[in-house]
């Protein structure tokens, strides 16, 4: 029962990635592609329990979370307050900005087997959760996105299972690396909605004062769970010929399957809309408070309240339901709040690489670590290739953000990806050198 528990708790990593955005761009990629980019979706769920593993690794043995490493290694001076802006802005813009994109996604999917209006369907997704972050309890609130997911995993499971998949193809697209013509940035998609920096804070804020073992079982088990769910979506995606939708993808279900596929998937989108419109306020508030709330609370001379940043303190509070707040208003209002996403690309396409090489360093700091928890050589040589597509990445999200911004032309997608693959390796080496100065390091 214990073992079931930790999985609950930390399937929250994957309520949080796979989201509307993720059944858009895994759709896509099976509407597009069929089973060819299922590579992606493994490398990504590599790479995504990787990093989490890093996260909330690095909480439990040194006792630090990510944002207060981070506060301790950039304190002073413009490093200190150019890394607070970027990642508060990346953080918390980009959860205010994707959480519109989370409630219009539940509401879509909700609105496939309801007859409500979608400003209805819009208030009593808000209503939800903002009635399950009230709550202030993490490992409660854990455990109910936990079961969110398993709804919406069945039910994209089971909806996949009933297209009948060739199982070679499966194995095929899963294990033989190809790059179709036109695949290159929707496989940098898939990579980047499951590998997503909140997830990291969220990760390394909730293992405080648990084991490492349960952490790394229940983390295992969920993100593994979360890329086949991911994967399911891609399958189901396949049923679609042309254009992808929602509309469309339930019209293709309904008309091969029957009103019960529609009835599936609508229960699927709707319940990665919900969980997701639940973790990102929850993130932006967990990175804040790391980053904000002091590690010593409460002082006879009128300092910090303890419990100001607590789960149920106002200042935790205020940051959740001002992320919710931003999205019920444009979901009311049916407006994707673009400009916002655009500026949100740009800041986590920044962050991603700077977040993945830090704690690349840090799990490699024989002094944080204590040298039991230093990273091994396979996991070095994992998060080295995620440090390398963090860049890809970045140089990917930047490029589309100044595009859209400036009305510039868009970059061939050769030439994008050339520098983007340049600008990696050359950011490898000096890492790595740093990385072996720091597990040379005396322990004290």
């Amino acid at each position: 029962m214990k073992r079931l528990w930790s999985i609950l708790f930390w399937s929250v990593i994957s309520a949080a990635f796979i989201g509307p955005g993720t059944v858009t761009t895994a759709a896509s990629a099976g509407a597009g592609y069929g089973f060819a980019l299922l590579w992606a979706l493994v490398f990504s769920t590599v790479a995504c329990l990787a990093l989490q593993e890093a996260a909330a690794r690095l909480t439990v043995v040194s006792g630090r979370n990510l944002g207060q490493a981070l506060r301790m290694q950039y304190r002073h001076g413009f490093s200190g307050v150019a890394v607070l802006v970027l990642v508060l802005g990346a953080i918390v813009l980009g959860c205010a900005a994707y959480e519109a994109g989370n409630i219009l996604g539940g509401a879509a999917g909700a609105a496939l087997g309801s007859s409500l209006s979608p400003r209805t369907l819009t208030l009593v997704i808000g209503a939800a959760a903002a009635f399950a972050l009230w709550l202030g309890r993490t490992a409660v609130l854990a455990r109910l996105l936990g079961l969110l997911v398993a709804v919406m995993g069945i039910a994209f499971l089971v909806t996949a299972w009933r297209l009948g998949p060739q199982a070679i193809g499966l194995i095929r697209g899963s294990f033989v690396p190809t790059l179709p013509a036109g695949a290159g940035l929707l496989v940098l998609g898939l990579v980047g909605t499951t590998v997503v920096p909140y997830n990291l804070f969220l990760g390394s804020g909730l293992a405080r004062g648990q084991q490492l073992r349960d952490v790394r079982f229940g983390l295992t088990v969920a993100v593994v769970l979360g890329g086949l769910v991911s994967m399911g979506i891609v399958v189901v995606g396949s049923a679609v010929e042309g254009s992808f939708s929602f509309d469309s993808l339930a019209r293709v279900l309904t008309e091969r399957l029957g009103d019960d596929a529609r009835h599936f998937f609508a229960i699927g989108l709707c319940a990665a809309g919900v969980s997701s419109a639940i973790t990102a306020p929850l993130a932006a508030a967990i990175t804040a408070r790391s980053l904000f709330a002091s590690e010593v609370s409460g002082n006879a001379d009128g300092g910090e309240r303890p419990n100001a940043w607590d789960e149920r303190g106002w200042k935790f509070r205020s940051v959740w339901a001002g992320v919710l707040a931003v999205g019920v208003v444009f979901g009311l209002a049916d407006v994707k709040p673009i400009p916002a996403i655009i500026v949100a690309q740009a800041l986590n396409g920044i962050l991603l690489p700077f977040v993945a090489v830090f704690l690349l360093l840090c799990v490699n700091d024989r002094r944080l670590m204590k040298g039991a928890g230093l990273n091994g050589a396979v996991a070095n040589g994992i998060l080295g290739s995620v440090v390398a597509v963090a860049v890809m990445l970045g140089v990917n999200n930047v490029a589309k953000a100044l595009v859209a911004t400036f009305g510039l032309e868009p970059p061939g997608e050769g030439r994008l990806l050339f520098w983007s693959v340049c600008l990696a390796l050359a950011g490898v080496l000096p890492v790595w050198r740093r990385a072996w100065r720091l597990r040379q390091r005396p322990q004290v």
